[in-house]
């Protein structure tokens, strides 16, 4: 009985740390798209029709990964964004990168930050 009581505890773990592991990766949110409304004074934006917001320590950036600011934003422009879930399902962007257009699989490693 030992021997089961150890080998089911030692299964147990196994499956906490990965469920662990993997719940913390899904809260991670990287996401391609065009932005379908803004609104600057609330720090909010649509993209693929899911609400992102920013807070003072989001870092805005252009294709080539230099800094910018959020005025730089607009409506109908394709951002790639990460970000992560907080406890309202909300999505918090961490980074925010202005894109030229959509970017394909094909041309992905032009740009370093898209994962």
């Amino acid at each position: 009985t030992f021997f089961h009581n150890g080998f089911t505890f030692a299964i147990f773990w196994v499956f906490v740390i990965s469920s662990l592991t993997f719940a913390s990766d899904a809260s991670i949110v990287r996401i391609q798209g065009r932005v379908m409304e803004l609104d600057l004074n609330k720090n909010t934006m649509i993209v693929n029709e899911r609400i992102f917001v920013w807070s003072p320590n989001t870092n805005f950036y252009n294709d080539k990964g230099s800094s910018i600011t959020a005025d730089r934003l607009r409506t109908k422009i394709w951002v790639y964004i990460e970000g992560t879930r907080d406890v309202n399902k909300k999505v918090v962007a961490e980074k925010i990168y202005l894109l030229p257009k959509y970017i394909h699989e094909k041309e992905k490693h032009l740009y370093p930050f898209i994962q």
